[in-house]
């Protein structure tokens, strides 16, 4: 199948070396002039594919969707399918692997809060019932006055879960700045990347297999 653009080049061609005009050429190679005559109206890319291929190194495990979410907090909106095409072109499609699936974090350094609602803390913790039912508990510690701000026990903790309990601390003490959180699935699901975009706030992913980089809940679950 021969393309426009295999076509839109023949055209050129025959013009220019057989002085033909545009019309006979296209009526020799039976090709269309508008298509012939059309130009492409796409904006340039350069930018927004340069901060995707930036947020994707940063996030490695984030897929289009995801990334997205990231680039709308900087105003950079696209529909679906071009997001999609860019995506694509750029190579950053997740690689699958075996055992359990892990977002990096951000390789940003983290600064040393000097005041209380800079920084919070998130993690998980869990045991087991005397029957054997396991239950876990959400620990959300300030890291500059190491307060514990909220401590929530249940069988099943997700994201929006997660996102309920935030808000009322929230209500109660103040929007943080940053949060710091581990990789794990309701910390990396879409309901906290949208409730963290929808309150602009920060959200800080540690490395995988690196717990001191969330040191002060880790110190904290420790205690508790």
């Amino acid at each position: 199948m021969v393309t426009p653009a295999v076509k839109r080049s023949a055209v050129a061609h025959a013009s220019k070396t057989h002085g033909v005009s545009e019309r006979r050429a296209c009526a020799i190679l039976g090709a269309d002039r508008s298509m012939v005559r059309y130009r492409s109206r796409r904006s340039d890319e350069a930018l927004i594919r340069e901060r995707l291929r930036a947020i994707a190194n940063e996030r490695r495990r984030f897929g289009f969707r995801r990334l997205g979410i990231l680039l709308q907090r900087e105003g950079i909106v696209m529909n679906r399918k071009k997001l999609l095409r860019l995506y694509r072109e750029e190579g950053l499609a997740v690689r699958r692997r075996s055992g359990r699936k892990r977002a990096l974090g951000t390789r940003a350094p983290m600064v040393v809060p000097d005041g209380p609602n800079q920084r919070w803390s998130l993690d998980f913790i869990s045991d087991a019932f005397t029957d054997g039912r396991r239950f876990r508990i959400l620990c959300v510690v300030d890291d500059f006055s190491r307060e514990c701000l909220t401590l929530v026990a249940d069988t099943s903790l997700s994201g929006a879960r997660v996102a309920r309990e935030l808000d009322q601390v929230i209500a109660k003490r103040g929007r943080p700045q940053t949060i710091v959180s581990d990789n794990g699935t309701e910390l990396t699901s879409m309901a906290i990347l949208h409730w963290s975009q929808d309150r602009g706030i920060d959200w800080h992913y540690i490395a995988p297999g690196k717990p001191t980089q969330n040191a002060f809940v880790e110190s904290f679950n420790g205690r508790l």
